[in-house]
């Protein structure tokens, strides 16, 4: 199944991405928030090959596509501009310290970037007019601008203390109240008044550093990353009964002491060590690190690790007043890559390719450097070359010259305001000639290096692949046939599917859900459990354990896709009162525990604990039958399937 196809044209007969409002999934189904339902075209998904079935339950628009669903649902995902959710691969990576830091670091500063650069812009806009006498700082127009631009920098530990939460998965606003404690004013004069007076200051006897958070980065994050941590602490020992109050004063008070105590002068210190440290390297080579970015960032940009740099600009911005570093140099990057598609726009003889090498090489210069990366640069491979080494050069000079920027915003022409501060116009007429550099040599080294047989030569490579996709295809096909004949000729076999707990074993058609009481996913029987451990109702292997935990999917050895569903709409619970025994991989015999589930406490949530066994490969047998009604215990035949 091509995955790619069937996610875009599920995203087309839902409506399209502007008529999503969010996605997630679960064990099976694709869980649409649509802002009109009546757009979607319910029928056409429904005879959709690879869709199982539709059906709108809860608010929900959803779509079922059986123990796939995760391959389907992270392509519409990356259409619509979310991130993965609800669900994570079979085979989870492991991830080094190092990429684990910066998908991290990544995934907090990714959602605050657009306030970072309106802020940033707002200042290039406002030193325009400084510098041109348009306006004096007394004047009372500039003050009010000029605090709006600072709001996003003041607030920076708020902003990130909410995407942190996204990222650390805790409540965003317990945690935008934890950037909100280091920044209210009442500790702010606290600390003020403990600088002049020289008295300390403490929280329950204990000493607390009298450091500033606003505009800080490590402080927040370290703080939220805590939290992570006392958050289900919190939860696990709050009484039911008064949750709702003692889970956020747990939480809050925990997390917030140890912020002012421990974490925040932790992040504090570090802060300023990473100041000083890049101010003292500035000193003794204030080259090297310009140049090495202004080289290699669009390398960093295709492997998605630039942004683990951000944080450094905005860092030295922030202790020091301005940065020579990431803004200098990634300013010579963009220009370059701009310079490199716009040669190609220029030489090429093919009309739709210098149409994307015009469009994007500006864009590219401006600031946004994506559209020239992987329509021009990247495709044609020269042109990227050249881009790196007119970024490098670019980078060495500005270097050079220890040239500062003050005002921040995504590097580029639109941003070169940002580089007047200081004592006057040497910093931007430094950073001007330094993207000359970088716009001349990388223009000139693409125009000279680029040939219209590089298109050719991926032509050819792209046709020899869909031979081979082709081939692949057709092998797969005669293989499909051959297994589909062997089985037609083989004697019928019966695979019993016992019971993986005690209860009352009922029809499918009882179930108050269409996707299962219709037998959408395919055909079986569910029991109204007893007990709180379900165990394997086959010999063979785990395939799915759902990341709630409230779902496993199992491949019998007779081959049997066997789907145990615990409850309905569980998959809400977010994993609370589940606890899966196995992991995809794990072999399993029958009888052999699985998984433990609080039923009760389940109840006690609100939800329905019928569980539901399916046999989601439902077509390859000729005949399944629920073998028992009423009283079952563990062990006991619950389905029979019949295969030829």
């Amino acid at each position: 199944m091509n995955y790619q196809e069937l996610a875009a044209t599920v995203l087309n007969l839902v409506g399209g991405k502007d008529n999503v409002i969010k996605l997630t999934h679960c064990a099976t189904r694709l869980r649409f928030n649509l802002k009109d339902e009546s757009i979607a075209q319910t029928e056409e998904l429904k005879e959709t090959p690879g869709v199982m079935g539709v059906v709108s339950s809860g608010g929900q628009y959803q779509v079922i596509i059986g123990s796939d669903v995760a391959h389907v649902c992270n392509p519409i995902l990356a259409q619509i501009g979310e991130q993965p959710a609800g669900g994570e691969p079979e085979k989870k990576e492991k991830k080094n310290i190092g990429a684990v830091l910066v998908d991290t670091l990544t995934g907090i500063f990714t959602p605050i970037l657009p306030a970072i650069t309106a802020a940033g812009m707002i200042k290039a806009v406002l030193a325009v007019c400084i510098a041109f006498h348009w306006m004096d700082k007394a004047d009372m127009t500039y003050q009010i601008i000029s605090f709006m631009a600072d709001a996003a920098f003041y607030f920076l530990p708020v902003l990130l203390a909410n995407s942190a939460a996204k990222k650390f998965n805790v409540n965003p606003y317990l945690a935008m109240m934890v950037g909100g404690i280091l920044l209210h004013p009442d500790f702010v004069n606290i600390v003020n008044l403990s600088r002049e007076t020289g008295e300390a200051i403490r929280l329950f006897g204990l000493p607390v550093y009298n450091a500033g958070y606003s505009s800080s980065v490590i402080p927040v994050i370290l703080s939220i990353w805590f939290m992570s941590y006392v958050e289900p602490i919190a939860d696990k020992v709050s009484p039911k009964a008064i949750k709702f109050f003692t889970k956020p004063l747990i939480t809050v008070m925990v997390t917030g002491t140890m912020a002012l105590l421990v974490l925040g002068p932790i992040g504090f210190i570090l802060s300023s060590w990473i100041g000083d440290g890049i101010n003292a390297l500035n000193n003794y080579t204030p080259w090297l690190v310009p140049t090495l970015i202004g080289g290699i960032f669009p390398l960093l940009v295709m492997t998605g690790t630039h942004y683990s740099i951000v944080p450094i600009g905005i860092n030295n911005r922030m202790t020091m007043g301005y940065d020579t570093l990431y803004y200098p140099a990634g300013l010579c990057s963009n220009i370059s890559q701009g310079a490199a598609a716009l040669a190609v726009g220029l030489k090429t003889k093919k009309e739709k390719v210098r149409e994307l090498a015009y469009s994007s090489g500006i864009t590219a210069v401006c600031g946004i450097t994506e559209p020239a990366l992987y329509g021009i640069n990247v495709r044609f491979k020269t042109p990227l070359l050249s881009a790196c080494v007119g970024g490098a050069i670019g980078g060495l000079y500005v270097g050079m010259q220890g040239v500062r920027n003050y005002g921040g915003g995504s590097p580029g022409l639109m941003t070169l305001p940002g580089y007047i501060g200081g004592d006057g116009f040497g910093d931007l007429i430094n950073a001007s000639i330094g993207a000359a550099i970088a716009f001349a040599i990388s223009f000139a080294l693409s125009w000279i290096l680029f040939k219209e047989t590089d298109e050719g030569l991926n032509a050819i490579n792209n046709k020899n692949a869909e031979a081979e996709a082709r081939k692949k295809e057709k092998i797969e096909k005669e293989a499909a046939k051959l297994a589909a004949e062997e089985i037609a000729t083989e004697k019928p076999c019966t695979q019993e599917i016992l019971a993986p707990i005690s209860g009352k074993a009922v029809p499918l058609s009882q179930v108050n859900d269409p996707t299962f009481a219709q037998e959408i996913m395919g055909k079986g029987a569910a029991i109204i459990p007893e007990g709180n451990t379900f165990c394997s109702p086959v010999n063979g292997e785990i395939v799915m354990v759902f990341n709630t935990e409230h779902a496993i999917g199992i491949r019998s050895d007779e081959g049997a896709e066997i789907l145990i569903h615990v409850g309905m709409d569980t998959v809400n619970l977010g994993g609370k009162h589940f606890h899966a025994l196995k992991k995809a991989g794990d072999k399993v015999k029958a009888g052999e525990p699985i998984l433990n589930a609080d039923l009760k406490a389940i109840q006690n949530e609100g939800y329905d604990i019928v569980t539901p066994v399916i046999v989601t490969n439902s077509p390859d047998f000729t005949a399944i039958t629920a073998a028992n009604e009423g009283e079952i215990h563990t062990g006991d035949v619950l389905i029979r399937a019949v295969r030829r």
